[in-house]
């Protein structure tokens, strides 16, 4: 289980990755990446599986494991960021500065919940 929880927690880094590097691409002027929606579904959805593998393979038993009222706030902030670069996308050229600063700075939020909380 443990390799399980691996490939996705390393699918749940890149997916982060690619959203704040979309995010930082679509500064100098331009629509929204694709890739910023895609990589906001896989890691919400690589969270989720790392969650589940976690606590169906017993990998928190032995201590506490991570806090589920954290695990919720990520949660709820990966799917506004999804919601919100589904709609970035489907504006096309027409997504509002507000739009895009949303996305990456609840980007930048889930990944502080996640290292310091």
């Amino acid at each position: 289980m443990s390799i399980l929880f691996g490939i996705f927690a390393v699918l749940h880094f890149v997916g982060w990755a690619i959203v704040l590097g979309g995010y930082f691409a679509s500064l100098k002027g331009g629509p929204l990446n694709k890739g910023v929606f895609h990589g906001a579904a896989t890691a919400a959805l690589a969270g989720i599986l790392m969650v589940g593998v976690a606590e169906m393979g017993g990998m928190w038993e032995g201590d506490e494991g991570p806090s589920m009222v954290k695990i919720g706030i990520k949660l709820v902030i990966a799917v506004i960021i999804a919601v919100l670069a589904f709609v970035g996308v489907r504006q096309g050229d027409k997504i509002s500065p507000a739009l895009k600063h949303s996305i990456g700075g609840l980007t930048l939020v889930n990944i502080i919940v996640a290292v310091f909380v």
